[in-house]
């Protein structure tokens, strides 16, 4: 596919709170949750609100390409955790950004932690197919809400607030373009990363307190460390075969930001170089989709993706799946 990114934008919110803070806010000893989460800081949601994050972030990436919001018109959310059950959230994005009624189509996808590249994927093949010429991609989350303090506070931890969007139009020639893209699933380890309540798995009016025990998030480490030792390594061998790139072509690798020690270890189990891959988790923490394009805007801006650049995204997601998408920039 002949797609280009134009432009791409990242918000946090105001509150950066450290895990030293956390330290303390919990009783732990100093420097335990860095010790046991790799991460430094993460930024956190008080007065902010999804939409707030996403709308920041898609008028950064709007004035990155140098584009007017009225010149899109599509708009696809790609959040692992929506503003609410019912509309989605990209039509209130649309209206927060000043878009006419009927001048967009705005709607979301969800493939938790892999939405962006979903969104993206189906934004570009609704370019290619002429259905769209301008469309923005955004992922927003609070990560922040429903994590497991109490149990888990070790997972807790992981996780930060942010958005992040991308502009995207169709290539010239000489331009970007999309090799590959491929996603694989193994439901065998669907309950390993979970938020059971807030769909019609459990009835808040007659299951209250079921209810209230499944609204937090939960996982399973170790679940999901055995599914992506045995299957990873052989997913990234299928997308690169699909794009065409040998291993040492690829020029870098932007991942989902799980975390810094699983970012460590798919650097090991990949065989890519450390100095190859985006890694900002230990700064920003897991901010669930909205982590890829986050470190893609900061690879951009940073001069690390530059016309003919080969970048190969990755990443895992809950139920449990597979993503990835190779680009030339």
């Amino acid at each position: 596919m002949r797609i280009k990114i134009v432009g791409t934008g990242r918000a946090v919110p105001a509150l950066c709170l450290t895990s030293r803070g956390l330290d303390e806010r919990l009783g732990l000893g100093q420097g335990q949750i860095e010790a046991a989460t790799g991460v430094i800081e993460r930024y956190v949601c008080e007065t902010e609100s999804q939409v707030d994050l996403a709308c920041t972030a898609a008028r950064l990436a709007l004035a990155d390409a140098g584009i007017e919001p009225d010149a899109v018109d599509l708009i696809i959310g790609g959040c692992g955790v929506p503003y609410q059950p019912l509309p989605s959230t990209a039509p209130l994005v649309m209206q927060r950004l000043g878009l006419a009624d009927g001048s967009a189509a705005a709607f979301d996808v969800n493939s938790t932690c892999l939405g962006f590249l979903t969104a993206f994927e189906t934004a570009a093949r609704m370019i290619e197919a002429g259905q769209s010429e301008t469309a923005l991609v955004f992922s927003a989350e609070i990560a922040s809400r429903a994590l497991p303090w109490k149990e888990q506070p070790e997972i807790a931890a992981l996780f930060g607030d942010g958005a992040a969007a991308a502009v995207l139009r169709r290539a010239a020639p000489s331009e970007g373009k999309v090799l590959a893209n491929l996603m694989r699933t193994y439901p065998s380890a669907y309950e390993a990363c979970s938020i059971g309540a807030g769909g019609t798995r459990f009835d808040f009016h007659h299951q209250p307190e079921e209810f209230s025990r499944h609204a937090i998030f939960h996982m399973d480490g170790k679940e999901l460390f055995r599914v992506t030792a045995r299957h990873f390594n052989g997913f990234v061998g299928q997308l690169l075969q699909r794009a065409g790139w040998r291993h040492d072509e690829v020029d870098l690798v932007v991942p989902h930001q799980a975390s810094p020690f699983a970012l460590a270890h798919m650097a090991r189990q990949t065989g890519f170089a450390a100095q190859k891959l985006v890694d900002i988790s230990a700064l920003y923490g897991n901010q669930i989709a909205a982590s890829i394009p986050f470190a893609l805007d900061i690879a951009r801006r940073q001069g690390r993706v530059m016309q003919g650049t080969k970048v190969l995204f990755l990443g895992t997601s809950a139920g449990v799946s597979f993503g990835g998408m190779a680009l030339e920039a």
